[in-house]
């Protein structure tokens, strides 16, 4: 038995390390972008879905009004999905600054709301490039210009750009914050070796009628999830090579992390339901192994209890993470300013192990919660 699992153990182990030197070398192989500064022409759709947003929708709708583009190239849009508190009022409360309010009223029930919410926004839009973020995050001043700037110079027809936490106050709160810069790393490395295949709806841009033609949400709004990074599919199939990774730290957008343990796996469910619809399935297969990896660590710690060889192989195996980790999220959370978040590692690592294999087995199985819905 022990020969079995440790060989098994040694190649999924092999398979890990491959994986980690794949986003090591996309992570560095995306180049300083060539970002235009001045002298804008290209009219932009900044557009929001919201649901249940008021505490902290204002703070978005002034640091959007606050960005340095030119506002007469600025066009800002926020759907309101049938929010039950104040949202659409203090939305409302900012239509003599520009901001337009376009209200949900659907009939029937929808399994993507936020999906219907921005193709909506996409119809009633008049800008060329079409900017989406969520309705609890923060940017800088520059934030707008930095991505039409990088739109401008180098054409591509989507851009992910970075989205960090921020304010985190409890320690489990810093550790979804390292593990998340892990998850935005992997969208880069992805697309900085030509394979663009995750990003994040919090940060993400594209061409108006690149959306069209590439049938916009048709074929994956049976998910309530996915609106980036199935989208992102999409065009990465018909045009691969055309979308970029703004690392630029300018471009951040910042949201917090979630607060208990409960909205935390129903946002990591969500997430992980959208590999259903993933259209690489070699991607899938390698999550797959990566899965089988963990599960494979975590065999060796439960076997270890009566045989300290099992240990050894799980000891061995943790460390390999925490090397590999390290090297990879160093130059991440530089870029990031955020590198002191490294020291809760060696602690995030073990936790995370249980974590993905739990995801795993629930991601793509019944339903979530999300924003006060049940959805699949």
């Amino acid at each position: 038995m022990i020969v079995i699992l440790s060989t098994a153990s040694f190649l999924l182990t092999g398979l890990f390390l491959c994986v980690v030197a794949f986003l090591i070398t996309g992570w560095n192989a995306i180049k300083r972008p060539l970002i235009k500064l001045e002298g804008f022409t290209t009219k932009v759709t900044v557009m929001i879905a919201a649901r249940n947003e008021a505490e902290s929708i204002h703070l978005t709708i002034e640091d959007i009004l606050a960005q340095d583009y030119p506002k007469h190239l600025t066009e800002i849009i926020i759907v309101d999905d049938h929010s039950t508190d104040q949202t659409s009022q203090i939305i409302s409360r900012y239509a003599d600054r520009g901001v337009k309010l376009l209200q949900l009223n659907e009939d029937k029930p929808l399994n993507s709301y936020k999906k219907k919410a921005i193709a909506e926004a996409i119809k009633l839009s008049n800008g060329e490039l079409m900017v989406a973020t969520d309705a609890d995050c923060r940017m800088g001043s520059k934030w707008l210009s930095s991505v039409v700037g990088y739109y401008e110079m180098e054409q591509p027809l989507m851009i992910s750009s970075p989205v960090s936490y921020f304010e985190e106050k409890s320690l489990f709160e810093r550790m979804q914050a390292l593990e998340f810069y892990s998850l935005i790393a992997t969208g880069g490395a992805f697309i900085g070796n030509g394979h663009a295949s995750t990003c994040n709806g919090a940060n993400l841009a594209y061409r108006k009628d690149i959306f069209y033609e590439v049938g916009g949400f048709k074929g994956i709004d049976d998910l309530a999830s996915g609106d980036d990074e199935l989208l992102l599919q999409k065009v990465a199939q018909r045009y691969p090579g055309k979308i970029g990774f703004l690392k630029w730290y300018d471009a951040v957008v910042f949201t917090h992390a979630k607060h208990n343990l409960s909205s935390f796996m129903q946002q990591r469910r969500r997430w992980a339901s959208k590999s259903v619809k993933y259209k690489d399935k070699k991607v899938v297969a390698l999550v797959v192994g990566l899965w089988l990896f963990n599960v494979s660590v975590l065999a060796n710690l439960c076997y270890g209890l009566y045989d300290t060889n099992y240990l050894i192989v799980s000891g061995l195996q943790y460390l390999t993470v925490f090397l590999a980790e390290l090297a990879l999220l160093l130059p991440v959370t530089i870029f990031f300013k955020r590198l002191k978040l490294i020291m809760v590692l060696p602690i995030s690592i073990p936790l995370y192990f249980v974590y993905f294999v739990y995801i795993g087995l629930l991601g793509n199985k019944g339903k979530y919660n999300w924003k006060g819905r049940m959805v699949r």
